[in-house]
């Protein structure tokens, strides 16, 4: 298949519906080309002129005699398929198509879009679109503007792509507004060919790219991002603004896992095991570019704020605080140096305040002391300009102390608008500024947040020994059955086999006693209902626990016949479990959904029957590897009570790190099943006395068969 290249960095351009037409797409795409200045040949496209701006112009593509490496389509949505075929023959390397209509609009968009499609298998050219507004690449020697954009991309190294045409714009005035650059931008349309994917590992090539950044809609091959991303995040960030976040799920869902996850919740798991950086806005994420941009990463998280107002540093501390950064010590020697300058007013403990009256030899001797630190990773400057100071002199002086220093340094400056845009024109070492203490904290922990994905260890995935090899036919038996749920002792027969610790139980069909099962079984024990369609039998009084004889069984049996009988379920009772009562322990909960899109999602938090009302739970996405089970424990709210709190003793929590681990290789193994639960496990100090109380295992449906007769 053809490289990108002939996209990216052509040699010869074919504007295909260019026009001298003003106030059309035509015309201002080969306005835009020309004034960035291509350095290459142009070919305008045009059966209806002779010459457009000066340029000679070609009735078709066909009729150009040099070779043509990129064609830009703007022509009537019934022509594209027509001119992409005539572009296969000449040989043209990438097609970006601008013209709408397509899939977009369905009906015979969809099959116009098919026709595309069928042409590019046939002569294996790129395509970017159809429904885009263009590409760009400032490559000093491509300075390639394929946009109609009303505004030129500064050269620069963020690369961007937005599967919005119209937000397109706003992000290239965005990236203008606050001095920085594009190395590429792509509108990626409808993506009949080129997305995400593609333009990820392609940037991640190129040593002009520093941070990429992404506007998606939809996620293409999640399989294939996953495993571009986790490569590139290593030496490049990726940000991601991805919308859709309150998109509810269609399908309905009876597992507590199921319930619980949600397309959001998965693409949040699979962006955070990538090590790709999720904001919510595009704000975010032009301050998060502006940081990546003009810092080195910090070593650490240790913040130093230095301030002339105590107000907004303050601010700052809390939110630094709140997300989790450490307000950093400041050394005695670094007291004494401040000291020896500062007013007797000022404040030498962190946050540094010099007070109202400091100016720019205060800020620039201040910096230059904090940063010589070694228990500082990050300073925030917050400037409030007082009537007499001029904030331009301020950040003079900051950007040349943080040049002598390998370190991030940010600057709040709360002052008038014109600033924003004059200091960094004015200083190419003025640091990232901010408005507001918060946006610049954010982006600080955002990019410590980053550096920690950096120097977090791989992981592997493990594999255990599965101890019974007819797990599967159990699984194949109940899809052969038209899939549902597996009776309770053949999930016990499941986990088992993949080593999950689950209660010695018995079945006793409904009607029959229960006494000669409990003897199999010992006291105490726990009564249980079953029934295919009794999904949370607590709630219908149909568990009964800590029964220690046989009279409180039969006390237990007669109350649970009474409570189902009332709840108006007696009918879909098919027996009863006799169960083994677990130690008590901490109740956590392990599950797995099946995700259309992304596959299985694999579920952690604490458990028992509150688990829907207090959502302490964290998500992955396939594969898992030890150091994900890792965190995963340590995400949750309640992580401080498996550790021990007032008197508890710690739980095995190397346990449940194996145990999440076993049941991604357990899902793995039996890709049919598409909802589990094990709701509560029982976790104790004692690894022996753990125990999966209850299990819920669901089957998918026979595939059906689409072979012709």
């Amino acid at each position: 298949m053809i490289t990108l290249d002939k996209i990216f960095k052509p040699k010869s351009i074919a504007v295909i519906g260019a026009t001298p037409k003003r106030g059309t797409i035509g015309h201002q795409l080969l306005q835009n080309i020309l004034h960035f200045g291509f350095n290459g040949m142009l070919f305008p496209v045009n059966p209806n002129y002779q010459y457009v701006n000066s340029i000679k112009c070609y009735p078709s593509v066909l009729s150009i005699p040099d070779p043509v490496d990129l064609a830009i389509i703007v022509v009537r949505k019934e022509l594209v398929a027509h001119v992409a075929d005539q572009c296969g023959e000449k040989g043209v390397g990438g097609l970006v198509i601008l013209s709408a209509g397509f899939k977009e609009v369905g009906g015979e968009g969809i099959k116009r879009e098919e026709e595309i499609v069928q042409l590019q298998k046939r002569y294996g050219f790129r395509i970017i679109g159809p429904n885009c507004m263009g590409i760009s690449n400032s490559d000093p020697n491509v300075r390639l503007n394929g946009t109609f954009a009303p505004m030129e991309p500064g050269d620069g190294s963020l690369a961007f792509m937005t599967q919005s045409g119209a937000l397109g714009v706003a992000i290239l005035l965005a990236v203008q507004k606050r001095n920085l650059g594009i190395s590429h931008f792509v509108s990626v349309g409808n993506k009949v060919d080129v997305g995400g994917d593609d333009l990820l590992e392609y940037w991640g090539n190129d040593p002009r790219v520093r941070v990429m950044g992404l506007y998606l809609e939809s996620f293409g091959d999640p399989r294939r991002f996953t495993e571009l991303s986790k490569k590139i995040t290593r030496h490049k960030p990726v940000i991601v603004v991805k919308s859709g976040r309150t998109a509810a799920g269609s399908r309905a869902a009876s597992s507590h896992t199921g319930q619980l996850a949600g397309l959001d919740i998965a693409v949040d798991a699979l962006l955070r095991q990538c090590g790709v950086i999720r904001v919510s806005t595009l704000e975010e994420m032009m301050d998060l570019v502006l940081a990546l941009n003009k810092n080195p990463l910090p070593k650490g998280g240790r913040v130093c704020i230095l301030t002339n107002a105590g107000g907004p540093a303050i601010m700052a501390t809390d939110a630094a605080v709140s997300e989790g950064l450490t307000m950093a010590s400041l050394s005695d020697a670094t007291c004494d140096r401040l000291g020896a300058f500062l007013p007797e007013e000022a404040s030498l403990n962190n946050p540094v305040d010099m007070i109202a009256s400091a100016g720019p030899d205060e800020y620039g001797k201040s910096l230059e002391v904090i940063l010589e630190d070694d228990g500082v990773d990050i300073v925030l400057i917050v400037f409030v300009p007082p009537m007499l100071v001029e904030p331009r002199e301020v950040m003079k002086k900051v950007a040349e102390a943080r040049i002598k220093h390998n370190k991030p340094v940010y600057a709040v400056l709360m002052a008038e608008d014109r600033y924003y845009d004059e200091i960094p024109r004015r200083f190419d070492n003025a640091p990232p500024m901010y408005r507001f203490p918060e946006s610049a904290v954010r982006a600080i922990a955002s990019v410590n947040r980053y550096r920690q994905w950096c120097e977090r260890p791989t992981g592997t995935v493990t594999t255990f020994a599965s101890g019974d090899a007819s797990v599967e036919n159990i699984v194949h038996r109940q899809q052969q059955a038209g899939g549902g749920y597996l009776p309770p002792w053949d999930v016990n027969r499941v986990l088992g086999a993949y080593g999950f610790p689950v209660c010695k139980c018995e079945y006793v069909p409904k009607g029959e006693g229960v006494a000669s099962a409990a003897e199999k079984v010992g006291f105490p024990m726990v009564l249980k209902a079953q029934g295919k369609d009794i999904i949370h039998k607590s709630d219908l009084g149909g568990v009964i626990v800590d029964i220690r004889n046989k009279k409180t069984l039969r006390e237990a049996k007669a109350k649970m016949d009474k409570n189902l009988k009332a709840a108006g379920v007696w009918d879909r009772v098919d027996g009863f479990l006799i169960q083994e009562m677990a130690k008590p322990g901490k109740e956590v909960i392990l599950g797995m959904t099946m995700d259309e899109k992304f596959g299985p999602l694999l579920m952690f938090g604490m458990g028992g029957t509150y688990v829907e009302v207090l959502k302490d739970i964290t998500f992955r996405v396939m594969p898992v590897t030890d150091v994900d089970a890792h965190e995963m424990v340590r995400e949750i709210r309640s992580y401080p009570l498996l550790e021990g709190v007032r008197g508890d003793e710690r739980v095995d929590i190397e346990f449940i790190e194996e145990s999440i681990q076993r049941l991604a290789q357990l899902v793995n193994d039996l890709p049919d099943i598409t909802e589990l639960d094990m709701n509560p496990v029982v976790i104790t100090p004692d690894r022996a006395k753990c125990r999966v109380v209850d299990g819920r295992i669901r089957v998918a449906a026979p595939k059906a068969n689409t072979n012709e007769s």
